[in-house]
Formats: C-alpha cells, structure tokens, sequence
C-alpha cells in the first residue's frame, strides 16, 4: 500500500481544534499521538536516512543573518531543514499547514508560513535556556515541536523545560520527548530549554511566522 494512502486513511479529529483552543486559553497546547506511529517511522526513516549522508545534519547555531553562529556552550543539536521532498515530510508539513488554517480561523493570528527542521541531539546534547523571538524583533509566532522517541523513560532526560511567562524562573512544565507528541507555545512569551539527553533524542522543531516584509525588506525564509 501506498504510503500517502496509510496516511490519509486516518479518520478525522479534534485535534487540530482542541490546539487551538489550548493556545488561546493558555498561549500553550502538549497534543500526544498529534501524529500516528506509522508517521512516526515514516519520519524516522527519513531522519536516520539523512544521517548517512555527510554534510547532510548540520550543528545548529543562533542568531540570524550575520549574528549566526555556532556555540556548543548554548545548544548541541544538529539540524536538516525540511522542504517537502520526501512523502512523509510533505504530509508533515500538509498536516502543519491545516492547523496553521485552524489557527487562523479561530484566534485570527495572521500566520503566514511555516518552516521546520529535523533535530537530532546527540547522548549528552542540550539546549540552554533561551527564547524563540523577542518582542517586536521576530517574524516567529508560535514556535512547535514534534517527538519521535520510542520507549522514552524519565532517567533518559532530555525533557522541554517551559518557564512561567508571568515568573520566568517558575517552571511551568517538563515534558518528556514522547514518539507522536506535539507541542505548540507562543514564540515570544515561552522562555524553555532542553535538559540533557542520556541517549539519542529526535524531534522536528518549526515556527509559524507572520509576514513582516516591507517595500524595502523581505522576509528570510529560515533564521540560519
């Protein structure tokens, strides 16, 4: 059988629905099983076929434009951006692109694209404490993140830290990267890190960005 035809035989929900009105309540929403398991190893094996290609992971970095750099002491993930090429990544990004609908539709945000990357982080890797965008400087409104972990324990680490947005060192959650989670928080208030890995963690991060484009400047369409 076809594997756009597995996907597409999944039977409609509420999911979409019930992100959104977690967003809108809370500014944050956690969606388990958001994804199959069968889009899960569909995802998987693109990932792991990604990894045997050199140059095809790259050390992720911060900052845009010429601010970009690469500092191990912040973050230790390795990236791929996602185009769309492969089936499960374009049914990815199809099943992305109905929430950002949804989204739109409900809280009448003005999300205008969405851009994601595979990352892997490596036994020991970790991403400090920081925030996606800052306010009125980022095109960046609603930052998600998708796990693909199997068998995942609490002695594994590697868990999304997210801080209080009223007490930015008040936790507010630590959510361990469970195989077909979603989670969805607004780019701009959510201040979180990644505790460190004990084993290989998988996950693809995205953001839905608003148009900021003006006359004399257009919108890059990946901060790297």
């Amino acid at each position: 059988m076809a594997l756009a035809s597995i996907f597409d035989r999944r039977p409609p929900d509420d999911s979409l629905e019930t992100i959104a009105y977690d967003v809108e309540r809370q500014g944050y929403a956690v969606m388990p099983d958001f994804i199959t398991a069968v889009e899960v190893d569909a995802l998987l094996q693109v990932f792991h076929g990604l990894r045997q290609h050199e140059d095809a992971l790259q050390p992720a970095g911060i900052g845009r434009g010429d601010d970009y750099q690469t500092n191990n002491f912040v973050r230790q993930d390795w990236i791929h951006w996602i185009d769309g090429t492969t089936a499960p990544t374009q049914l990815f990004l199809d099943r992305m692109r109905d929430l950002q609908v949804t989204l739109n539709r409900r809280l009448f945000m003005g999300l205008f694209d969405y851009e994601a990357h595979f990352a892997l982080y490596p036994e020991g890797a970790f991403y400090k404490k920081h925030i996606d965008a800052f306010q009125g400087h980022s095109n960046r409104r609603l930052s998600t993140v998708l796990y693909l972990n199997y068998d995942w324990q609490p002695t594994d680490g590697g868990e999304l830290r997210c801080y209080d947005p009223d007490e930015p060192n008040q936790v507010l959650f630590d959510l361990p990267p469970a195989a077909g989670t979603l989670v969805v928080f607004e780019s701009e208030r959510f201040w979180h890190e990644v505790l460190p890995a004990k084993r290989r963690r998988f996950s693809v991060a995205g953001w839905f960005r608003i148009n900021t484009s003006t006359s004399s400047r257009v919108d890059p369409p990946h901060w790297y």
